[in-house]
């Protein structure tokens, strides 16, 4: 089953998902890019099940699946039309890769299409841990700066219940001091 589904950057950031705390994909998503079947994917998973530990690939729960699959339902081909919809009826539970999966997939399947997939995935994911180192550094300074907020508004709130105070202070008569004139 070759496919001549392009792969770019942006798809392939758009089949990684957060399941488990995990980036991952799923091995249908995985399948279309290598352009083998599901089925086929699996079955070489199965195989070599040695070399993919639970950091490696897990297979989902239904519910995770459902979920997960229920929330990215395309419009159905024809031959899809016939069987099952994407996300409904779960048959078989699919499989969830993290990055370490997804790499030991490529000595799985020796396709020379799979081996370039795999460099795009790698790429991918190298790409967004740079950006999340990246935004973990805004992201400590953001809560350095929102520490800093709270004490200003704290005292702010302080020089507010001040003026609060100032302002509801019952008026006493005083007498005008300095020189009165008598007419």
């Amino acid at each position: 089953m070759s496919t001549s589904l392009q792969i770019t950057e942006p798809l392939i950031e758009s089949k990684i998902y957060l399941v488990r705390g995990m980036k991952v994909m799923l091995d249908v998503d995985l399948a279309e890019m290598y352009g083998v079947e599901t089925k086929r994917l699996k079955e070489q998973v199965r195989r070599n099940i040695a070399r993919f530990p639970d950091d490696f690939m897990f297979e989902l729960t239904k519910e995770q699946a459902e979920k997960l699959l229920s929330s990215q339902i395309k419009t159905p081909s024809r031959s899809q039309i016939a069987t099952l919809k994407r996300g409904e009826n779960i048959k078989f539970l699919p499989f969830a890769f993290t990055e370490h999966g997804v790499l030991m997939l490529s000595s799985v399947l020796r396709s020379e299409q799979a081996v370039q997939v795999n460099i795009q995935i790698m790429r991918v994911y190298s790409k967004m841990k740079e950006l999340l180192i990246m935004h973990k550094d805004i992201l400590v300074k953001l809560e350095k700066l929102e520490k800093k907020s709270d004490k200003h508004d704290e005292q702010i709130q302080l020089i507010f219940s001040y003026i609060k105070k100032l302002i509801e202070q019952p008026k006493t008569k005083t007498e005008r001091i300095g020189f009165k004139k008598e007419w």
